[in-house]
């Protein structure tokens, strides 16, 4: 779902405790000020891998190029990269700048992130060279932390069996339930994390309508770090948000669905949401730059956490993109690269579910299809090869869109949900009123499928939709329809 202005989306920024973050400080013994200095942090960790980060700052004369270089102790290596060029020889690791951010003036700073590998430990490097001068770090470095996995509470560990999501019991588990918008915009747009608290309090109002899933829109940018976004908004600080309010979730027995909303690469055509070539708006498809490392590191840090679902993408359109066929569409959707109509190298659904397993990672994974995921017509013959099997289909659907009525569930849905699990990851309408999604909770309840409600906000129902006017649970005209049918079908 597109979001209404920004007007109607006020800051609630809480306080974030920076957690597993191994940080080596910028230190001069002579009190002089350093040629260059260097930051070097573990934004994420788990068993056999993890996230990093450096911040770089030139305090000599200007530079046209840059290249940082540093040694791992402990046998790391790193996977991928953004933001620098990386590479690895033996146990020296090299940053050269991109052409986009080669010029680094005096006193000016630039940041770039990596995945790597790791085992037995993660010792920080002690010494950073930029363009061959030393960079002074002489402090000692703080230990590298060990990474609590998050936990899954009270939520079922989830799996695909057939046509059908399972706990480890084997008892079928539908997710009924809301999404809680946030995430993918309060950060990039420089207002905080959360549109709205989202303490404990906040969770149970929504378990309070009898909901058992939280679907959770992200933002790619925010979550590797990106130097667009603010540092109290971006990287360790975004992900330990995200991994608290996962805990919540889960705390109240709901599946917490972690959702790739907005991502990075200019697009101006067709139905484009933004000209901006960073992640504030929703574009037609992810992008090969940014996304797999996105998934590797959201995967990497829920691993261990079998309750937690990924949702790949939300509403790609590669359809809408200048002179794309339809064929070409889901060619694109399935195995990305050039794209007609889309000037960046697009991520396909492919490159991002081997991303996720790449990790190890044995996640549920869904998957939506063309026209803002409204279209699952050729989803079947596209989908992409999941080697654990727990793939499913995921539709979005509002009264506005072109496949909003039983007559087009019937002939492109049915033929999905009777060979893999369905999830309307977004039902909603834009009228103050739940009449149309009455009718697609009666036709998803008969077939004993899932949805979610778009979205627990407290926008204007005409423009959002929104379910609620207070963040304790009151429910708009709109809000009601899902909360009484909820409440009526789980008692």
């Amino acid at each position: 779902m597109r979001h209404p202005p920004r007007s109607v989306l006020l800051a609630v920024a809480g306080a974030v405790a920076l957690v597993g973050s191994a940080l080596v400080p910028v230190v001069s013994a002579s009190g002089a000020t350093p040629a260059c200095t260097v930051e070097y942090s573990v934004t994420g960790q788990w068993d056999t891998g993890f996230q990093g980060a450096v911040k770089i700052t030139n305090n000599t004369a200007a530079l046209s190029g840059w290249s940082l270089t540093f040694d791992f102790a402990s046998g790391q290596k790193v996977t991928q990269g953004w933001s620098a060029k990386w590479s690895q020889s033996g146990t020296t690791v090299t940053a050269a700048n991109e052409s986009w951010n080669g010029s680094l003036g005096t006193g000016a700073s630039v940041s770039a992130g990596f995945l790597g590998s790791w085992s037995g430990s993660n010792a920080v490097p002690t010494a950073f060279r930029l363009n061959g001068t030393t960079c002074n770090v002489d402090a000692e470095p703080s230990p590298t932390p060990t990474e609590p996995s998050p936990g899954n509470g009270t939520a079922p560990a989830l799996h695909v069996f057939g046509n059908k999501l399972v706990d480890a019991d084997g008892k079928t588990r539908r997710l009924l339930g809301v999404n809680r918008s946030g995430g993918e915009f309060m950060c990039v747009q420089g207002y905080g994390i959360w549109d709205g608290p989202v303490d404990d309090a906040a969770i149970r109002a929504i378990a309070d309508w009898k909901a058992n899933t939280v679907r959770i829109p992200l933002n790619e940018e925010c979550w590797l770090g990106l130097s667009n976004i603010k540092p109290e908004y971006a990287g360790t600080n975004y992900i330990n948000a995200v991994k608290d309010l996962v805990a919540r979730v889960e705390a109240h027995g709901m599946t917490p669905v972690l959702e790739l909303h907005w991502s990075y690469g200019q697009y101006t055509g067709n139905s484009a949401g933004c000209s901006d070539v960073h992640a504030t708006c929703q574009k037609p498809m992810p992008d090969m730059q940014y996304s797999p490392s996105f998934w590797s590191s959201v995967a990497g840090t829920f691993k261990g956490d079998p309750a937690a679902v990924f949702d790949l993408f939300n509403e790609p359109y590669p359809d809408r993109a200048t002179s794309t066929t339809t064929t070409q569409a889901w060619q694109c959707w399935k195995d990305g690269g050039n794209c007609p109509g889309i000037s960046y190298e697009v991520a396909g659904m492919q490159d991002l579910v081997d991303a996720v397993r790449g990790t190890g990672a044995k996640n549920v994974i869904m998957a939506g299809g063309l026209a803002y995921s409204n279209d699952l017509s050729q989803w079947l013959t596209y989908r992409p090869t999941d080697p654990t099997g727990d793939l499913v289909a995921a539709y979005h659907v509002y009264n506005f869109n072109t496949c909003a009525n039983e007559s087009c569930w019937n002939s492109t849905l049915a033929p999905v949900a009777a060979q893999v699990p369905l999830v309307a990851g977004e039902i909603g309408e834009n009228t103050c009123s739940h009449g149309f999604v009455d009718q697609v909770m009666k036709w998803f309840d008969d077939r004993n499928l899932s949805y979610l409600g778009w979205t627990w906000n407290t926008w204007d129902c005409s423009s959002g939709p929104s379910l609620i006017t207070s963040f304790d649970g009151t429910p708009t005209a709109y809000g009601t329809g899902l909360r009484d049918h909820l409440r009526a079908i789980n008692p």
